[in-house]
């Protein structure tokens, strides 16, 4: 049997996936996290994977060739903006950007061979990333990415993608906009007043795919109350789904003190959700969970949302006959 149920990729390839200059997505986001990971023993109930990189093949399953040849070059410059203006270009944004991917994916792949029954990645669930550009701070999309690589190397259809970062996800929402088979719900602050603007309850899916995607706007100052309230309608929708494989964006800017959000929750909501998703992953009889860390922008609100992820990865027994 497995020592460990669960693995948290950690090392500086993915620390370095930092804006510079004060920028509110800085490189110190792994290391608070980490320090009270440790702090708190956590740092001893989990397997510590070291980050990887993806090949400029494995972004082309999502991203295209020449956005991605973009990348490399403003990496190499230093200069340059990635999407209309909240993107900057930094020296080695591409190194670090396809270490986030590359680490997703790993954890995919340890997940899919039994190695871990869940992940965490704390430098990952860049949301906003579009096919074509960057967005609010994210340079490659890590989720859409491991999404078609689930159906690629391993013939997983049906993906379920849940989003509790007060930003819609609104990258990996429209590149999947007509898939039915990717099973999509995003709790976030209201839209008409949060970047980026979109994620509205009738935005449902296009086409074949009308119902497999549910937008749940939360009013600015909207706490843990309010949360439990509409949690319920997520937990039904993935029941009737029933998806193989689990993605949470576990963003911790929805927590009270962010200082570019205005969402309530506390970092008790972050526990609860990865545990009940956990459950329904065991439930549905493979127990495969993915979570990333997303945004978030107050160290405190990183350092303890994050460690209640992990600790609800850790502490949800699996189910029956895993033997890891």
């Amino acid at each position: 049997m497995a020592e460990f149920l669960t693995s948290v990729t950690i090392g500086e390839e993915i620390a370095r996936y930092g804006f510079p200059d004060g920028h509110p997505f800085g490189p110190h986001r792994m290391g608070v996290f980490w320090q009270e990971a440790c702090r708190t023993g956590l740092d001893n109930r989990v397997a510590v994977r070291q980050p990887v990189a993806a090949s400029v093949e494995d972004l082309h399953r999502f991203h295209d060739p020449s956005y991605v040849a973009l990348v490399q070059a403003c990496s190499r410059s230093g200069f340059g903006l990635l999407d209309h203006g909240d993107t900057p270009a930094f020296p080695g944004v591409f190194e670090a950007a396809v270490h986030v991917v590359g680490s997703a994916l790993q954890a995919m792949e340890d997940i899919m061979a039994g190695r871990y029954r869940r992940a965490f990645i704390p430098i990952a669930g860049l949301h906003h990333a579009r096919p074509e550009m960057a967005g609010g701070f994210c340079v490659f999309n890590d989720a859409g990415v491991v999404v078609h690589a689930l159906r690629a190397k391993h013939g997983i259809r049906k993906v379920a993608y849940i989003d509790i970062d007060a930003h819609h996800g609104d990258g990996v929402f429209y590149a999947f906009e007509t898939d039915p088979d990717l099973i999509f719900a995003d709790l976030h602050q209201d839209g008409r007043t949060l970047y980026p603007g979109t994620g509205f309850s009738h935005e449902r899916g296009k086409g074949e795919a009308e119902g497999s995607k549910l937008n749940i706007c939360l009013p600015p100052g909207a706490g843990d109350s309010h949360f439990a309230q509409v949690w319920p309608q997520v937990v039904a929708f993935l029941q009737q789904h029933k998806p193989e494989f689990f993605i949470l964006q576990a963003g911790t800017d929805s927590i009270a003190g962010d200082p570019i959000t205005q969402l309530r929750l506390s970092p008790a909501t972050h526990y609860l959700v990865t545990a009940r998703l956990v459950q329904l992953a065991e439930s549905m009889g493979h127990g495969r969970v993915l979570a990333l860390g997303g945004g978030g922008y107050n160290a405190n609100n990183i350092a303890k949302g994050w460690c209640e992820v992990v600790r609800a990865l850790v502490e949800t027994p699996p189910g029956q006959g895993w033997v890891g």
